[in-house]
């Protein structure tokens, strides 16, 4: 390379560095600006994950020392005092909750219940869990009428869940004096591939018990 060219390219590299130098002290401050927003932005998510953390920690604390107590009305009472903003975490609570006043005061069991399933932001597994669980709590003072309506919301959904229903709405035929129309209830559920074998052997027992016959198999 001769000097001329070497010369040259000394006086690029300058021209470049004092461009670069310019841009930094005009533009400098940008580059700055994001670092302190890609720092802060870090802490505010790592400080709101802790927050998160505390305030789960803090519900099932609350919840374990709930249910630590004696007594069912206490229990409830102590459980009737949580909340979450969680809507799953809401739902449990309900549920836990609705389950510790079954037997002292079935009324407010399916007053909670149902309230759990008619709450909007609720997932739907809940939603339906608290149905079944409401139809099928004894003095829940809800009508045979009451009951189907509710039951006839979830009897269609896949799963074991419609299964279930279906067999709440074949108790409630019984209940009605509709026989024929539980038997058939019942041996769709006894052939459904979905159904588990306990609910098929109880199916299977309460067509027995009807006079009904068994499907094939």
């Amino acid at each position: 390379m001769s000097d001329t060219d070497s010369f040259i390219d000394e006086v690029t590299e300058e021209v470049r560095r004092d461009r670069l130098f310019a841009l930094m002290k005009r533009y400098g401050w940008i580059a700055v600006l994001l670092v302190f927003v890609l720092v802060g932005g870090a802490a505010w998510n790592e400080w709101r994950k802790a927050q998160t953390r505390a305030a789960a920690q803090e519900f099932g604390d609350g919840i374990l020392a709930a249910l630590e107590l004696d007594e069912n009305a206490g229990r409830a009472a102590a459980l009737g005092q949580l909340s979450s903003e969680d809507t799953s975490a809401q739902a449990v609570l309900d549920l836990l909750a609705s389950g510790e006043l079954e037997s002292d005061d079935p009324k407010a069991a399916v007053t909670r219940l149902l309230a759990l399933a008619d709450r909007s932001g609720t997932p739907l597994v809940y939603r339906q869990i608290a149905i079944l669980k409401a139809v099928a709590i004894p003095g829940s003072g809800l009508s045979a009428d009451q009951r189907r309506a509710r039951l006839d919301s979830i009897a269609l959904a896949a799963g074991m869940t419609g299964l279930l229903a279906e067999e709440q709405l074949a108790y409630l035929d019984i209940e009605t004096g509709e026989n024929d129309a539980a038997i058939e209830r019942l041996q769709g559920i006894a052939e459904n591939a979905g159904a588990s074998a306990g609910l098929r052997q109880r199916a299977t027992q309460v067509i027995v018990a009807l006079g009904g016959a068994l499907p094939e198999g």
